[in-house]
């Protein structure tokens, strides 16, 4: 077993024009000051990181490390959500993705995918030049416009969208591969991979990559009504980094899971500030101490009533006091006799 390493932040929902979250500086400053130790940050914002040099430049990588530094922190991961999420869009999504790609290859689907495929690339090479074995993304979605079997689904069709979701992935799995660093995919409903059976749908596609993992985050699982706590234990040995966000799903008598196209305040199921909802973070952080989790616990900041900066502010101090700091020791080493081979032999009378 581990301490698991944290507390972290996902920057995604920070960053602003206005200082201090408008510059890596800066905003690791602010982090620091609430007493993170680490961030996750999103590779798409310009006003943090630069991803091109990233992958090119060690040097550079070098600095962006320093200046985290200054202020006591490390980098967990780096982010490419919106570029993932590129990989695969389903044409009714284009117009609501296209403002995630580079102004260049906006309305040009097949260009946005090749720029999302060469993000992915780069995004690769920037985390071996940061010294990192873990990235954060979405697998985009092909199918998830048919994921309620009404009208009937043609024979064949989710099929043939995981055969192609796992072609556009293989090259970039082998690129994270080659550079040692493993792909935790956000089990996230509007994904392919929504669900332990589509992650194993796509895992069996992608032959068992050793680099195709999971980002797993429980607020996406209570939503769905799944039992997160089961799928720590089910995929222990691919569950590689973690967004601690909590969630509430209240059921009534006019609305469930699909929400019933209410706002994010009036649905059924929510996301909440930590410990203003109902995951069960004490199982959570239990399950990650005994299966040796490697990572970070990392805050994702997403609630429909409480403001972003106590959200952050709270969040540092909840994650900080449900870390488990392992034993060294058993506990009942006190009464251990030291008896050796020859008697326990005795013992069991061999």
């Amino acid at each position: 077993m581990r301490t698991i390493k944290g507390p972290a932040i996902f920057l995604a929902q920070f960053t602003a024009d206005e200082s201090p979250f408008n510059s890596l500086r800066e905003i690791g400053r602010w982090a620091a000051d609430l007493g993170f130790k680490g961030v996750q940050i999103p590779s798409w914002d310009s006003r943090l990181f630069d991803l091109n040099q990233a992958a090119k430049s060690k040097t550079y990588c070098d600095e962006v490390k320093g200046t985290l530094a200054e202020h006591g922190l490390e980098i967990t991961e780096l982010s490419t959500h919106l570029q993932g999420q590129l990989v695969a869009v389903h044409p009714a999504y284009d117009a609501m993705f296209d403002g995630f790609a580079a102004s260049e290859v906006q309305g040009n689907p097949k260009a946005r995918q090749a720029w999302a495929v060469e993000q992915m690339k780069l995004a690769a090479a920037a985390s071996q030049n940061l010294g990192l074995y873990s990235h954060a993304s979405f697998p985009g979605a092909l199918a998830w416009p048919y994921f309620y079997p009404w009208p009937q689904r043609p024979a064949g069709l989710i099929e043939l969208a995981f055969d192609e979701l796992a072609k556009r992935w293989l090259p970039i799995l082998d690129a994270f591969d080659d550079a040692g660093v493993d792909i935790g995919f956000e089990i996230h409903p509007g994904e392919d991979l929504h669900d332990g059976v589509t992650f194993e749908m796509f895992l069996d596609r992608v032959n068992n990559h050793p680099r195709c993992n999971i980002l797993f985050d429980p607020s996406h699982l209570i939503l769905q009504q799944l039992d997160y706590l089961a799928f720590m234990d089910e995929y222990k040995d691919r569950i590689k980094l973690v967004h601690i966000k909590d969630a509430e799903f209240n059921p009534t008598a006019k609305q469930g899971v699909y929400g019933g196209y209410q706002s994010w305040l009036n649905r059924a199921g929510r996301f909440r500030s930590l410990g203003d909802g109902q995951v069960d973070f004490k199982s959570i952080f239990s399950k990650l101490a005994a299966n040796d989790f490697k990572g970070w616990a990392v805050l994702e900041w997403e609630c429909c009533l409480k403001h972003q900066l106590d959200g952050a502010r709270e969040g540092a101090e909840f994650i900080r006091g449900h870390i488990i700091r392992v034993t060294d020791k058993a506990f009942d080493d006190f009464a251990d006799s030291g008896i050796d081979e020859q008697a326990n032999k005795k013992i069991l009378g061999i």
